[in-house]
């Protein structure tokens, strides 16, 4: 009997949920935006691994990145690795995506930073958006 309670009460501590922990950087924007694939603004995102930054979304704008044709990425266009400013609005460089800060490149397929320093403990990857692909509606959401 003694046998079972101890590894029942072993069982429930190792089952614990971990929480998710939010990026201690980026506040919480609230927004929904639809994309119309069919409009010529939109023409960069109609080809397999094309990208797209859209600017009045988002904290520094939003990212846009076709996967595969069908499957789309949305990430937040403002570097996860320290406060904003000025020079961490993310640009674009084909698949990738560029903080002019510390030079950090994340790539767009995964949002996972490429090349971190040894003083991020531990790094943070792209803020990654909702997107629904309905028959060339994006829906971007957070």
């Amino acid at each position: 009997m003694r046998i079972g309670v101890i590894v029942c009460v072993l069982f429930c501590l190792g089952c614990t949920k971990s929480q998710i922990q939010r990026n201690p950087y980026l506040v919480d924007i609230r927004f929904q935006r639809e994309l119309n694939l069919s409009l010529p603004l939109y023409n960069k995102l109609t080809f397999v691994g094309g990208s797209l930054l859209i600017e009045d979304i988002g904290i520094n704008g939003v990212l846009i990145f076709n996967l595969n044709g069908s499957s789309f990425l949305a990430w937040e266009a403002t570097c996860p690795n320290h406060i904003p400013e000025s020079c961490s609005k993310l640009s674009i460089e084909g698949v990738l995506a560029n903080c002019s800060c510390e030079e950090f490149q994340y790539s767009l397929a995964t949002g996972q930073l490429l090349n971190p320093s040894e003083d991020l403990n531990p790094p943070q990857g792209l803020l990654f958006y909702q997107v629904q692909n309905y028959n060339g509606i994006l829906r971007v959401t957070n």
